[in-house]
């Protein structure tokens, strides 16, 4: 009887036991979220600009936990060979991890806790969050003066123009490995630099003169074009155009126009007698681009790309506001294909479509979308094209790229997304390669990457934000940051990504943006230009000193 009573006080027992409300069944739970420098972290998420010491991670789960039943096993940190304490948090559902060794500097990390028993609890899944540490803020480089960090960072960069050069045609490769391909535009933007080489010592007068003359005889000879305009790419040896996509295998209207820009530049800028073959050649380039053939039949807008067997199927007008304004100042310009006013006005200002007038951090934007987009917008069309005392119908051009750039900067300082490293010393969004490809980054398209031309190039309109994050860039993450043709390409801090790439048209502003800021070199050769002088006024801009 008594074995009997036993086997039955034994049996509730179990019972009990396998009942919630008995208390000792692990419950079904889940992470609701992490905790970590004072912010909530949501699972799956990244917590960024962390320190390397004393880190703590607050787990935050849907149940009670029973902190006598904790698992240690079932907490790892990825990468991390320290070891960690573990304590109970506020409210009884929390668990407190407290890293006690040090973390590497800008390196990605994850934390996680494993689906399964822990903590009294039945976690019905694995739990991580990315983590990320900050930079070393020490400097890698010895301090300089400003003046000779900007000449430092000018001939560091040319030298992707001199010295990378694809050796056959002189012209500027697209990026960094592109072998036999060069790029329009980003060449247009490399001769640009020439001027700038020989005034700042890097090069001889007679040695640029040299590169324009190789140059010249490709553009003017090998060199594919449609209708007097090249293509996007261009095969360096050969001359033949290398499709840009595969409708895009003709003639590129805007990348033509950065082309152009740059050699009507430097053709004021070689002035001797002994430099008048390089004026001619250059002369005969203009001349032959049909710019008013890119209305298609006459429509009150140009169109950007013309193919010879796919025609017009890219079917991409040149509207406003974007990069593509100095497409229309050209066109107007032109001394033998020019377009009206009426065209500009209809087909880039969209009759005043391009207007915008409201404020963004409490800065008026003249032009374009909300926040105005990536800060190329203003420079390509703005390296020869002087934007001070320039203004039309629609703006005035000093008031719309000052507007621009402070806005991109206030975004970046503000930092609404919270992206690791975004500050008023680190800041500049445009169009560059980010950890999955390439995008054009803006306030209103932000994937946390930041690209140095953006900053750097808008050295003209923004001159102390620009030089500190010019110093920032150099002096901090140099070691990263820096090398052989000055700035890589773009940076992430957020996942400790930093480019290995230098791309054509990112590296031509920087050179070229800073000189303008410095001296206005190419912004006074491109505004001496007898025909571009014409155009403007053809369209209406006053220009005043």
């Amino acid at each position: 009887m008594k074995r009997a009573l036993h086997l039955a006080a034994l049996a509730i027992t179990f019972l009990a036991s396998c009942n919630p409300a008995g208390g000792d069944k692990e419950v079904n739970a889940f992470v609701d979220h992490f905790e970590v420098e004072g912010r909530s972290i949501a699972p799956g998420k990244l917590a960024g600009e962390l320190p390397t010491e004393g880190l703590e991670i607050s787990i935050y789960f849907s149940d009670p936990i029973v902190f006598s039943k904790l698992d240690r096993d079932g907490i790892f940190v990825s990468g991390y060979a320290g070891s960690f304490e573990c304590s109970e948090g506020p409210g009884g559902n929390c668990l407190v991890v407290k890293l006690t060794g040090t973390l590497d500097f800008c390196r990605r990390y994850s934390f996680s806790i494993s689906q399964g028993r822990n903590l009294g609890l039945n976690l019905i899944d694995n739990y991580s969050i990315n983590l990320s540490t900050r930079y070393d803020p020490a400097d890698k480089f010895p301090r300089i003066g400003d003046e000779e960090l900007l000449t430092l960072v000018q001939k560091q960069t040319f030298k992707y123009f001199w010295d990378y050069a694809h050796p056959s045609c002189g012209l500027a490769r697209e990026r960094l490995g592109s072998d036999e391909t060069v790029a329009t535009g980003g060449s247009g933007f490399g001769i640009m630099t020439l001027p700038v080489a020989v005034e700042r010592g890097f090069v001889s007068r007679e040695e640029a003169a040299q590169r324009m003359r190789k140059i010249l005889s490709f553009l003017g000879g090998k060199a594919q074009r449609f209708h007097g305009a090249f293509p996007h790419w261009i095969n360096g040896s050969s001359g033949e155009v290398i499709p840009f996509s595969a409708k895009d295998n003709g003639a590129d209207l805007v990348e033509t126009a950065f082309l152009i820009q740059g050699l009507l530049a430097v053709s004021q800028y070689f002035d001797n007698p002994s430099e008048a073959d390089i004026r001619s050649s250059i002369d005969d380039i203009w001349r032959a681009v049909e710019w008013d053939w890119f209305t298609r039949n006459g429509s009150d807008v140009l169109y950007w790309h013309w193919s010879p067997d796919k025609e017009w199927a890219m079917n991409m007008q040149i509207n406003g506001w974007n990069e593509g304004l100095i497409v229309y100042v050209l066109a107007a310009s032109s001394p033998t294909h020019p377009i009206s006013r009426k065209v500009y006005d209809n087909g880039w200002a969209r009759n005043g479509g391009i207007r915008n007038g409201r404020k963004y951090y409490d800065i008026t934007l003249p032009l374009g979308s909300d926040y105005c987009g990536p800060m190329f917008f203003a420079h390509y069309s703005f390296m020869g094209l002087d934007p001070r005392g320039l203004s039309d119908t629609y703006a005035s051009y000093w008031e719309q790229n000052v507007a621009h750039a402070r806005i991109n900067y206030e975004y970046c300082r503000a930092n609404p997304k919270g992206h690791a490293g975004y500050s008023a010393v680190c800041w500049g969004l445009t169009a560059s390669d980010i950890p999955s490809g390439y995008t054009a980054s803006s306030p209103t398209h932000d994937v946390g990457v930041i690209a140095p031309t953006a900053a750097v190039a808008s050295y003209p309109y923004l001159p102390s934000e620009s030089m500190d994050a010019m110093r920032t860039f150099y002096y901090v993450y140099g070691d990263r940051l820096w090398g052989e043709y000055g700035f890589r390409d773009a940076f992430s801090l957020d996942s400790a990504w930093f480019a290995s790439s230098y791309i054509a048209i990112d590296q031509g502003p920087i050179v070229v943006m800073i000189e303008n800021g410095r001296s206005g070199l190419l912004w006074n050769c491109f505004m001496k230009h007898p025909d571009v002088l014409a155009g403007l006024s053809r369209l209406g801009f006053s220009v005043t000193p």
